[in-house]
């Protein structure tokens, strides 16, 4: 094997390609990056038998061949030769890499033994990257990072008719966005359950690829999922298990709530939340015109602020963890943000709060996004 590429070319692709490789790894070879040469094609691969990264860029091929290398170490090297076309040869049990005046010689692992990464030749649908991605900023953020519940330490894929809607939760907080979807297969109801680090990293790697094409695999010998944008193409298994039915949590008819500037409510609880212990809450009262933030912390710290808002109904006092609010918030990504209020059936006990975005204090948006939070637990 050899082959001559552009050095940024090789670096970002490197680096795409061993980005969701495991920190521990259960094998050696399973913290490679297998190269494989041949035309005028390069492929970077990596794969653990869960999640795998491919991508493919053009390359002057003299000799065709493949070759696995520390997948880590290739990256860290791509990422720090000089800008200068590189050179990588395999010299029998070794891969040299050359660029301008630095040369590196890796031990070359057994590429025969490496799993053979997964092809998906099928594509259920594709959305707008752009929307995708802001879409899995918004959402992602609600999943539980607590391993005891796997099922929700995932985001919930949802396809019905022409729509695509992401779902998260970790029993505090409900977070869901809905954004288009166009079918390309059969038009059938789909759903997926992916891990939540892993839509992350998608949502980063394609937000500037136009469109991402979707592949939901469940053939009974194995269920994953595929995103395809470009030249690159990110594989998971799906999580097993039942999604619990977050839907049903969310309420139908709201006439009490308030509109606030989210820059405004977002710096207030940012200065009011300084004197609170790590799982405090804030307290705020609600009342025609204005909102009162209020904060109790150690040693008699106290702060109180007030922030503009346009109420709607009743007056309320509600008390909320100010980082998961913080979170619901900035996901609203709109200049005004409405925090509508649900009651209980306890008198006097506020229910969950429901967060949507304005475009103006007088005017809603469309709920594509919706984010519902209590301090209390949402599911039993």
């Amino acid at each position: 094997m050899r082959f001559t590429v552009n050095r940024d070319v090789f670096s970002e692709s490197v680096s795409f390609a061993v980005k969701l490789l495991p920190q521990r790894p259960t094998q050696p070879l399973l913290s490679g990056a297998l190269i494989e040469a041949e035309g005028d094609q390069l492929t970077i691969s990596s794969f653990d038998y869960e999640v795998s990264a491919r991508t493919t860029i053009k390359a002057e091929v003299s000799e065709a061949g493949r070759a696995l290398v520390s997948g880590r170490l290739l990256s860290e090297i791509a990422s720090r030769l000089p800008h200068s076309d590189v050179e990588v040869s395999l010299l029998e049990s070794r891969v040299e890499v050359r660029c301008g005046s630095a040369t590196f010689s890796l031990p070359a692992m057994p590429a025969e033994e490496y799993p053979q990464v997964p092809r998906v030749d099928s594509v259920s649908g594709s959305v707008p990257a752009e929307e995708f991605a802001d879409a899995i900023a918004q959402v992602s953020l609600a999943a539980s990072k607590d391993d005891v519940t796997p099922v929700i330490t995932g985001v919930q894929f949802e396809v019905s008719e022409n729509s695509l809607t992401l779902t998260a939760t970790d029993r505090y907080r409900v977070a869901t966005r809905s954004i288009d979807w166009e079918s390309q297969g059969a038009q059938e109801a789909l759903t997926a359950l992916v891990p939540s680090k892993i839509v992350t990293e998608v949502g980063k790697t394609f937000s500037n690829d136009g469109q991402v094409q979707v592949s939901i695999v469940k053939d009974g010998e194995r269920e994953l999922i595929a995103f395809t944008g470009a030249s690159k193409t990110v594989t998971s298994l799906l999580i097993k298990g039942n999604y619990p039915p977050v839907g049903r949590l969310f309420p139908t008819d709201i006439d009490n709530y308030a509109v606030m500037n989210t820059a405004e409510l977002v710096e207030a609880v940012g200065r009011v939340g300084l004197v609170l212990e790590r799982e405090a809450a804030l307290r705020f009262s609600f009342v025609e015109g204005t909102v009162t933030l209020e904060a109790a912390g150690t040693e008699a710290a106290q702060a109180v602020e007030t922030v503009d808002v346009h109420l709607v109904g009743e007056e309320m006092v509600v008390s909320l963890k100010p980082q998961f609010l913080l979170d619901g918030l900035r996901s609203t990504h709109s200049e005004y943000a409405r925090i509508a209020f649900t009651r209980t059936d306890t008198p006097g006990k506020p229910g969950p709060v429901l967060i949507t975005s304005q475009s103006s204090k007088e005017e809603a948006d469309e709920e594509s996004f919706r984010y519902l939070l209590q301090p209390n637990l949402l599911l039993r």
